[in-house]
């Protein structure tokens, strides 16, 4: 690859075709185009600048980052896989060929079928980012916030979606602790890092923490050693027990708690829990937000979790060039309570969902159906999503590796139960997913994928 990009500058010029790339995000089709007479380009940079097709984004972009669109397009999609990318590329293509070589804008118009094949839930990945102001070089990006309010009340800031991406983020100078380095807080941790916090780790198996020693956060030997030396404190535990035991127990959070000390809890969690939790910190004259995470593994290492908050507004917003750096979306809920029960929610439907793809996945094989064409199906359908796809796939190929492990959807399930019963409301739907997802850990998947919920249908 190095190579390639070596020869790109003696090839591309005005008017080219390219595949351009943003940070984590994949190389999308752009044409090289002359910058605003206003722009000019970053000295001592080799880069052109690029308009990309389906948006008004723009960029000067390292010539590293560019390869010729026709000769590297197979290539491209060979490497990005999925048929919603070649859907993508084939919009472009569409789009193109309407042009007929003309010098025409490139922006698709928001009402058009390419467009929305482009886009969303059809490309399969949310891109390209929005970056609505005049760009420098990509790894500038100017930082914009987006704030909606919603009929509800609520709050969601939003960042521009190459903001965190491309390392944009003015971090802020709080010094930040983080308690909990499993599948989500290591990829957590990792952004805060690489955006420029300062950060101190602490896990209760210490060896954990040695990766992120070696990339510049800083060791705590205890929780409360942890929250006494830092401003703003984020945990992010498994479940209830580990939440209470964790601010309540030997050396732990409370101990640390005086006034003006943040506490962020990013657990699932029920209500109640994060109620009490929120009422000891407070008692201590310290600030409380819960902030649980939608997402997986893999999104948590991309820095792209969706963050549900409730509890101290003005921490909220203390904590804004963090959630920046570890999410593409925040939501503020209102008081404390809120976040977990909203968290409970989503995560109640995606694992009845997961429950049910993996029955409609065995019903195809005991009834002579090919499972690969059922997935072609649902891909070509109104279900058409990253997380069909890679759960699948995950089925298919018989791979369970956790990015999000079994016992811990199994657990939201269970509280999600719970909250319907605290409010007599029926979950039928969840009670039976619940149930399936019980007889897979007595199968012994608690450790695998949530997908590894499909063995409980073959046994």
């Amino acid at each position: 690859m190095a190579a390639a990009a070596a020869a790109v500058p003696v090839n591309l010029r005005l008017g080219d075709l390219v595949w351009g790339k943003l940070g984590r995000y994949p190389p999308w089709p752009g044409k090289i185009v002359n910058p605003p007479k206003d722009l000019k380009k970053p000295r001592g940079k080799k880069c052109f600048f690029v308009k990309f097709f389906g948006t008004e984004d723009h960029a000067w972009i390292k010539v590293e980052q560019l390869k010729p669109y026709h000769a590297h397009k197979e290539e491209m999609i060979k490497i990005n896989k999925g048929k919603r990318f070649q859907q993508a590329v084939d919009a472009v293509e569409e789009f193109l060929k309407k042009g007929k070589g003309k010098d025409q804008d490139l922006t698709i118009p928001e009402s058009s079928t390419v467009k929305r094949m482009m886009t969303g839930t059809m490309a399969g990945f949310k891109w390209p980012p929005s970056v609505s102001e005049p760009a420098v070089c990509y790894q500038a990006i100017t930082k914009k916030l987006k704030v909606c309010e919603e009929e509800t009340g609520s709050t969601s800031i939003q960042a521009a979606d190459s903001t965190a991406i491309n390392g944009s983020i003015t971090p802020t100078d709080k010094k930040i602790g983080f308690l909990g380095l499993g599948l989500m807080g290591s990829g957590i941790v990792s952004n805060l890092l690489k955006m420029g916090h300062t950060v101190t780790v602490w896990n209760r198996t210490a060896e954990k923490c040695d990766l992120f020693i070696q990339e510049g956060a800083r060791l705590g030997r205890t929780p409360a050693e942890v929250v006494s030396t830092c401003d703003i404190t984020f945990a992010c535990v498994s479940d209830p027990k580990a939440a209470k035991d964790l601010v309540l127990g030997p050396s732990g959070v409370l101990q640390g708690i005086r006034p003006g000390k943040c506490y962020v809890d990013m657990s699932t969690v029920d209500a109640d829990t994060v109620t009490e939790l929120a009422q000891v910190i407070v008692s201590r004259g310290g600030r409380f937000l819960e902030a649980p995470v939608s997402g997986n593994q893999q999104l948590s290492n991309d820095g792209m979790l969706v963050i549900l908050a409730a509890g101290d507004r003005g921490l909220y917003e203390d904590c804004s060039s963090c959630f920046q750096a570890m999410g593409k979306t925040s939501f503020f809920l209102g008081e404390v309570g809120n976040a977990a029960k909203m968290m409970l929610i989503v995560n109640m439907v995606q694992g009845s969902f997961m429950a049910t793809i993996a029955e409609g996945l065995t019903l195809a094989q005991v009834t002579g159906q090919s499972q690969q064409t059922l997935l072609d199906i649902l891909n070509q359908g109104q279900l058409a999503s990253i997380f069909l796809d890679q759960k699948c796939q995950n089925i298919l190929q018989g791979n369970f590796k956790p990015d999000f492990y079994l016992k811990y959807i199994q657990k939201d399930l269970r509280l999600a139960i719970a909250l319907g019963d605290s409010v007599n409301h029926p979950t039928p739907m969840a009670a039976a997913a619940n149930e399936v997802y019980k007889r897979a850990k007595a199968l012994d998947q608690s450790d695998n994928d949530m997908s590894a919920v499909y063995r409980a249908y073959i046994h």
